[in-house]
């Protein structure tokens, strides 16, 4: 959910040429030639179409097809995503899903377009069905019958975790770039994050989904957020041992691919720290802890949560708490209740993609402006059920 904000992320810190949208061939080594068995199921032409859909064999890929816009999705393209997993799910041996070019897997959806829409009659619902649309599609992909590869080569945040994430086979790669930064924008980690984020070992989770710390390439995989990590280059000779297996024996291939690096989590020197002070019950007691802990990197973490909306780290804090004890659909239910409500004029997400990414003045007002001010009933009613036929509903048959 946050293309926009992702770039803005990323081109402050890495520097690298958006590839061309041209249909990336499969590589092919030995005897054994796949790349002629492809068969192109999109709609329209390869170069117009968002979404790329081909067939090798009785196996599916799905290419996000927007490298210019760091393959951010929109409601057209997940509603194409959720139709071509369904169609695959009785006939496809595996699916692999991917992104165009060598930036980003997928950085999220475009935040800027649901917040403008908000300016218009009823602009709301626009949000709603997007939210609505996607977090189904991240409970089919966290459901899916079928070994579902996600290939997160770049940036990899918002939306694109939701498209990864729930998916069994994760691959990172040296390029990868994962955060989930909507506390920022006064949104909270959602695509089920509620539900990862509070399985990551110890308090990582809830760390990352306060700060919206990034991490990168091999720390990925080392988090527990990538299942492999396999080198960039290595990535089309992998995908061409898994169109040629004749059994599903997925994981034998990817181990093999597997890279062992000698490399410490770049958050080890960190974990004690993370584990003693956002195990804090409160997020007012987490800066007191990193108070009282005084380190560099602890007074980097208060300057970082201060600007964050109060309202987004309480409720983020209480999705991630209670997601540990609930399924992927009950944490997705809770996301939508959560999404649903920021979609006001006068809320800290209309208010924060705007400071960001319209205006771009930096200086979002955030109301309630300081955590004392966000009390436990604010955060409650947030959190309250909807009416029946307003409830996400993950039983449907189809979009």
């Amino acid at each position: 959910m946050i293309r926009c904000f992702a770039e803005k992320l990323y081109s402050s810190s890495v520097s690298v040429t958006v590839a061309h949208a041209t249909v990336r061939r499969l590589m092919t080594s030995g005897s054994v030639t796949v790349s002629t068995n492809i068969k192109e199921t999109s709609n329209a032409q390869i170069n117009m179409d968002e979404v790329i859909t081909k067939e090798v064999g009785n196996n599916g890929i799905i290419v996000l097809n927007r490298p210019k816009a760091l393959n951010s999705i929109n409601l057209s393209m997940v509603q194409k995503i959720y139709s071509i997993l369904k169609q695959w799910e009785s006939s496809k041996k595996l699916v692999i899903i991917e992104g165009m070019g060598e930036k980003a897997f997928c950085a999220g959806g475009d935040v800027k377009a649901l917040v403008l829409s908000l300016n218009e009659s009823a602009g709301h619902l626009q949000g709603e069905e997007f939210f609505r649309t996607e977090y189904t599609l991240d409970h089919l992909i966290g459901t899916y019958k079928k070994p579902y590869i996600a290939i997160i080569n770049g940036i990899t945040m918002g939306g694109g975790v939701g498209l990864s994430i729930h998916g069994k086979y994760r691959i990172a790669t040296e390029k990868t770039l994962f955060a989930m930064p909507e506390t920022a924008i006064g949104l909270f980690p959602d695509v089920g994050a509620t539900y990862f984020l509070s399985r990551l070992k110890s308090r990582l989770g809830l760390y990352l989904g306060l700060t919206g710390h990034r991490l990168k390439g091999f720390d990925v995989f080392l988090a527990g957020i990538a299942t492999h990590f396999v080198p960039s280059e290595k990535l089309a000779d992998l995908k061409h041992d898994l169109f040629a297996l004749r059994k599903v024996d997925i994981e034998s291939i990817l181990n093999k691919y597997q890279q062992k690096l000698n490399h410490e989590f770049s958050l080890a020197p960190h974990m004690s720290q993370i584990e003693n002070c956002f195990s804090a019950p409160t997020v007012e007691e987490i800066i007191e802890r990193l108070k009282k802990d005084n380190s560099d990197w602890a007074q980097k973490n208060i300057e970082i949560l201060l600007k964050m909306s109060p309202s987004s780290l309480k409720i983020t804090k209480k999705a991630i708490d209670e997601g540990k004890e609930k399924s992927l659909a009950d944490c997705l239910k809770t996301e939508y209740r959560l999404a649903c409500t920021a979609l006001t004029r006068d809320g800290d997400f209309y208010e924060g993609v705007r400071a960001l990414l319209v205006d771009k003045d930096q200086k979002p007002i955030w109301k309630p402006s300081s955590l004392t001010d966000v009390t436990d009933e604010y955060v409650n009613k947030r959190f309250a059920a909807f009416p029946a036929e307003k409830e996400l509903q993950l039983c449907i048959s189809k979009l």
